[in-house]
């Protein structure tokens, strides 16, 4: 196995320079995660009182959604708290359950993949791999996504084939006659958590009936997690690492930056996941230290050896830029 490259902080940064970057702040983690569900909350009651503010109220939801996924992945680096018990507790409960995911399952394997970034041991190769892929493949994925398709799969069939993996298997292993890795991936952050997701809906479920909107739990919380949320997860993973030449050698180019206007934090990247080449060169800093390590690292000269895209729009454009005739042997459709 041979293990991502990696570089010291101590060969950019002096002590004094590098010191913001480790501490590690006590409130600003809960106020995220707060912060998150308030904005959540907003868009509901906007949903509710302005009936045709509900598309709009979709996405942010959808895309708050994935907030809570990326302060999952915060606690997954004990970034939420200096207290590892408040950590975790704020990272699964708040964040990890009610999206159907699990940080005890997520930890061990998103630590894994920082450890073989882009090497053939990644277990988010998968995810990058692919790519370049032609427009018609991506349009295909953005559909499947948008119409409930990538839900159903992930929060349906992959749960019910790991159940019956686990019935069939003299060890109880769950992952038996799962040959596809994604499989694997998605039954991570979806299938071992199955009931404390259901627990959670339903108990949410009763406070919409209990508020006298029971209709507002599908069309403003059911429906965002079916449709905009599995989109811009792919829009994250397609921009955190496909299409980055020299990332399984290079430190530097290990992922990709994404610069983020108003509109695609609002709607695509919250909470600084577009900074993603400065996460994986340091992954204990903080997420809301991230742009500051930008401007630090653009100060020395470093960024001009990174992969840093100028918006979104610019990675799905490479990211489809592969003929259809090329793609049909590597593209997972």
């Amino acid at each position: 196995m041979s293990a991502a490259p990696r570089i010291a902080p101590s060969a950019l940064f002096t002590p004094q320079e590098w010191a913001p970057f480790q501490m590690r702040s006590a409130w600003a983690g809960p106020l995220l995660v707060a912060h998150c569900w308030a904005v959540i909350a907003l868009a509901v009651i906007a949903g509710v009182l302005i009936p045709w503010l509900i598309p709009l109220c979709v996405m942010i939801v959808g895309t708050r959604q994935l907030g809570l996924a990326i302060l999952m992945h915060e606690a997954a680096h004990g970034g939420l708290s200096k207290s590892n018990r408040l950590n975790d507790c704020l990272g699964h409960w708040l964040c990890a359950v009610p999206i159907g995911a699990s940080l005890k399952a997520y930890r061990p394997y998103h630590l894994t993949h920082h450890r073989f970034a882009q090497q053939a041991e990644d277990p988010d190769l998968m995810l990058s791999a692919p790519f370049p892929i032609s427009p018609a493949s991506l349009r295909r994925k953005l559909i499947r996504d948008l119409t409930g398709q990538t839900f159903f799969k992930q929060r349906v069939l992959l749960p019910l084939a790991q159940a019956h993996a686990r019935s069939s298997s003299p060890r109880g292993d769950s992952t038996k006659g799962m040959s596809d890795s994604a499989h694997d991936y998605e039954s991570i952050v979806t299938g071992r958590s199955v009931l404390p997701f259901l627990a959670f809906n339903a108990v949410l479920l009763a406070g919409f009936i209990a508020a006298g909107v029971w209709w507002a739990f599908f069309a403003l919380w059911l429906l965002p997690m079916a449709t905009w949320f599995p989109m811009v997860t792919r829009l994250r993973n397609i921009a955190e690492h496909a299409c980055v030449e020299g990332s399984s050698a290079d430190p530097f180019r290990a992922a990709r930056t994404t610069k983020a206007s108003l509109w695609e934090r609002a709607f695509i990247a919250p909470y600084w996941v577009n900074f993603h080449a400065e996460h994986h060169l340091f992954m204990w800093v903080n997420s809301y230290k991230l742009p500051a390590l930008h401007e630090k690292l653009r100060e020395k000269g470093v960024t001009a050896r990174m992969e840093v895209a100028p918006g979104y729009i610019a990675v799905l454009r490479e990211a489809s830029g592969k003929p259809a005739s090329a793609t049909r042997l590597t593209e997972v459709s």
